[in-house]
């Protein structure tokens, strides 16, 4: 038996990845947060398939799951939104799964911010521009973020930043970057990306405030913040040019 670990992208039902699929395919228990899974998703499970939504349970309730599940000699698909490597509280899932001697294995899937690169048709590195991605949070009930991971310290690199879960600190996140970035610096609030209802609202430091009282967001939304939003002027990459030697040309 084993708990699979599967991340269900973003949003889109087709962006699950093969393996994801083929995993769920065979599992005959699937666990998946029904707030933020596709139910599309599930159609791709086994029949007779158990399927729990977590969207209200607890840690103790989803581990009872797993127990159960290896006490009958069942493999789990576990869907995440996301990617799993970030945000996705399951760390504290294999830590109890150990202490049980249950095997698991992890399954990535599109990250939010990528399915938001490709709304926004923007590459978030650009040379000489920015060539760093900074993905971050803000404090919230959940969990504090460690005191040295601040906006104020990412900000100063001027990288692009991916901010999660920080819409309802938006008054924040423009106070604490605007002197580092500028107020002309691109913003890009991404809300439900790939879903069928996403939206982007696109604007600056300066004015992203005043275009979310006009269209208000309160969940699932991504803010991005950087230069690399919003730029033309910028070098070639070296990849391709013709006097750039690799091994791969001669």
């Amino acid at each position: 038996m084993t708990v699979h670990f599967i991340g269900a992208g973003p949003g889109a039902a087709d962006l699950l990845t093969l393996r994801g699929r083929d995993l769920l395919a065979r599992c005959p228990v699937c666990l998946f947060a029904g707030s933020i899974v596709p139910r599309e998703m599930l159609v791709h499970c086994p029949d007779g398939v158990r399927l729990v939504d977590t969207a209200s349970l607890s840690l103790d309730d989803i581990e009872r799951e797993y127990v159960a599940a290896y006490d009958a000699g069942q493999d789990v698909a576990r869907l995440h939104s996301g990617d799993l490597s970030i945000y996705s509280a399951v760390a504290e899932q294999i830590r109890r799964l150990r202490r049980h001697g249950i095997p698991f294995t992890m399954t990535p899937g599109v990250p939010a911010f990528a399915a938001a690169a490709a709304v926004l048709e923007r590459e978030l590195t650009v040379p000489e521009v920015a060539q760093s991605l900074v993905l971050t949070r803000m404090s919230g009930r959940a969990s504090a973020m460690p005191p040295t991971e601040t906006l104020t310290a990412f900000g100063a690199t001027g990288a692009t930043l991916a901010i999660h879960l920080a819409i309802h600190a938006i008054d924040r996140v423009v106070d604490e970057l605007t002197p580092l970035y500028g107020e002309d610096c691109p913003v890009a609030v991404a809300v439900r990306v790939s879903w069928p209802d996403q939206r982007v609202l696109r604007g600056t430091l300066g004015t992203i405030r005043a275009m979310l009282e006009q269209d208000p967001v309160d969940r699932t939304a991504l803010v991005l913040v950087g230069p690399a939003l919003d730029t033309a002027e910028f070098r070639d990459s070296a990849l391709y040019d013709p006097d750039y030697r690799r091994r791969f040309r001669e």
